[in-house]
């Protein structure tokens, strides 16, 4: 199995590029959307993100629940998880505010990850993963303990991914650059 890791800034063209790098790879496309609809602004984005998809292409509303998107795109050649930044958000959105930056709660993000990651490797090579991220460590620091705790979170899960993937991809200003492969 191919694994390409897409990350870059917000609004950088990350999720434009991984898209035609899907279509330039196969018909046979799953769309795997984390994001969840929590307000009028979010719902509009996730609207513009599902009218730019071919309308051939199969998706999956995972949200928090990553695992589950494996058993769903097994008769797919790519799969394209958009995005992984938005994943550790709903996590993280879902936990109280009196357990922000809980040790506990960052550890089972985690193995969540390693478990997908895990799960991805064994598919076999009959499969392409392209996975999406948003990339925290150009920035400053977060003003906020939930915002620290998200870059700390999502730092971790996207180096787990990037180390794992064959190729990786920073996008900014909508180029490409490939980093690793």
């Amino acid at each position: 199995m191919s694994v390409i890791l897409v990350t870059g800034g917000v609004r950088s063209g990350k999720s434009r590029f991984a898209e035609e790098l899907a279509e330039r790879t196969s018909e046979s496309v799953i769309y795997v959307a984390t994001g969840e609809a929590w307000d009028e602004e979010m719902s509009l984005r996730i609207a513009r993100h599902k009218a730019r998809r071919p309308a051939s292409w199969g998706c999956l509303e995972a949200g928090g629940r990553l695992a589950e998107s494996l058993e769903a795109s097994a008769n797919y050649e790519v799969v394209l998880v958009d995005c992984l930044s938005t994943w550790v958000s709903n996590r993280l959105m879902s936990v109280p505010e009196e357990q922000w930056r809980s040790e506990a709660i960052s550890r089972d993000v985690l193995r969540e990850a390693k478990e997908w990651l895990a799960a991805v490797a064994k598919r076999g090579e009959s499969q392409t993963v392209i996975a999406v991220t948003s990339e925290v460590g150009l920035g400053g620091v977060a003003m906020n303990r939930l915002g620290r705790w998200f870059a700390d979170v999502l730092g971790d899960v996207n180096q787990l991914a990037a180390r794992q993937a064959e190729t990786v991809y920073a996008v900014m200003a909508g180029i490409p650059w490939r980093i690793k492969g």
